[in-house]
Formats: C-alpha cells, sequence, structure tokens
C-alpha cells in the first residue's frame, strides 16, 4: 500500500472518473482510515484504527463490494460534508442509466476522502 496515489483533488476525479481501480480506492480508504498492513507479521495493524471502526471490522472492509461498510462510511461523513463533491469539484453525479452500486460506492468512498482531505486542510492552517 505504499504506492498510493496522493490525497487530492486529482486523485478525488480519478475515483469518479473511474481511472483507479476498485483495490486502490479501498486502499485509500483503508490508509486513512488508519489501517496499516505489517507485511513482516502478515497481518493489519489497526493501532490507528478508531474504535467505531476496528471494532466491526478488525481487517480492512471491501467498501466496493460491502453494503454494510459503505453505509457505515457514509454516515462517518459529517453532515456539512455530505455534499462536499458538488459543491467543491462541482460533481454533477452520474446520468441515469450509466451507474449503479459500484459507482455509487466509489462516489461515496470519494466524498469521505475529500471530507477527510478538507478536515485535515483545516486542521493544519
Amino acid at each position: 500500500m505504499s504506492n498510493l496515489p496522493p490525497l487530492n483533488t486529482e486523485t478525488i476525479w480519478a475515483i469518479l472518473e473511474e481511472k483507479l481501480d476498485d483495490a486502490t480506492v479501498n486502499q485509500l480508504v483503508w490508509h486513512y482510515l488508519g489501517y496499516r498492513y505489517d507485511s513482516s507479521t502478515e497481518r493489519w495493524d489497526t493501532s490507528e484504527v478508531a474504535p467505531e471502526w476496528h471494532d466491526e471490522y478488525p481487517q480492512p472492509p471491501d467498501f466496493i463490494d460491502s453494503r454494510p461498510a459503505i453505509v457505515k462510511l457514509t454516515r462517518s461523513i459529517p453532515s456539512e460534508n455530505k455534499q462536499i463533491l458538488k459543491q467543491n469539484l462541482g460533481f454533477k453525479g452520474y446520468k441515469i442509466g450509466e451507474f449503479g452500486p459500484r459507482q455509487t460506492r466509489r462516489a461515496t468512498a470519494a466524498n469521505w476522502l475529500l471530507s477527510y482531505l478538507q478536515q485535515t486542510n483545516t486542521k493544519t492552517e
């Protein structure tokens, strides 16, 4: 997971435009939730993962395939950031008939990551 793209608006757009594969999208969310894979022990280090995630998901979930995990991720986005893709990036959503659960879940992951990025930038300003 050391080859992750940087967390910036270009990466968020790459998620929305499906230029990044699902595995990379998952890995980005896992990373910013605090999950770290220790290749020497072949186990997940969850010492940096918040209890509400660690308790339910001791191993990082597949956000693209798991409805319960993506629902939890959606609920963890602060209410003021629920429309952040639209407000900050001008993302208009997907056209009817051109999207399904997978694209919706990718958009949720992108929304969560952009919200995380904004919260992080706000704390450092």
